[in-house]
């Protein structure tokens, strides 16, 4: 079989296209086991239409258990994880995660703003110890 991404990656949903103001906003969860496909990789894509003002800070957060969370420690990133301000239209941002927990997500924290922006993630998990990686 020839090779292909499709077989050993799967993106997930992991923060929602949304128009953001002022505050925090938490991604969804994201099972790098989901399907029992304990995938060995991931990687964070950040994605922005129209930013108008403001400063969104987002950060990857991991968790063993889906519930207690922490910012992935700059030492388990490759790349970092974006700051976005109304130079940012139509931008794409890529974090690979080399860390080992099970669970991740995005956090953004949106300051300054008074119309905000619009932007989204979505979370990339890859090489699972079985393949072909579950797209179900």
């Amino acid at each position: 079989m020839r090779q292909s991404l499709y077989n050993v990656a799967r993106a997930k949903p992991a923060l929602a296209l949304a128009v953001r103001t002022n505050g925090t906003a938490n991604g969804t969860t994201v099972d790098l086991h989901e399907n029992k496909d304990a995938s060995r990789s991931a990687m964070l894509i950040v994605y922005s239409g129209t930013i108008t003002d403001g400063s969104h800070a987002v950060i990857l957060q991991e968790s063993d258990n889906g519930s207690a969370w922490s910012t992935v420690a700059a030492a388990d990133l490759q790349g970092s994880a974006p700051t976005i301000t109304s130079t940012d239209d139509d931008a794409m941002w890529e974090v690979g995660y080399t860390g080992s927990k099970r669970y991740l997500r995005p956090s953004v924290t949106t300051s300054g703003a008074t119309t905000g922006g619009t932007f989204g993630a979505v979370i990339v998990r890859a090489f699972p110890r079985r393949t072909p990686i579950s797209h179900s």
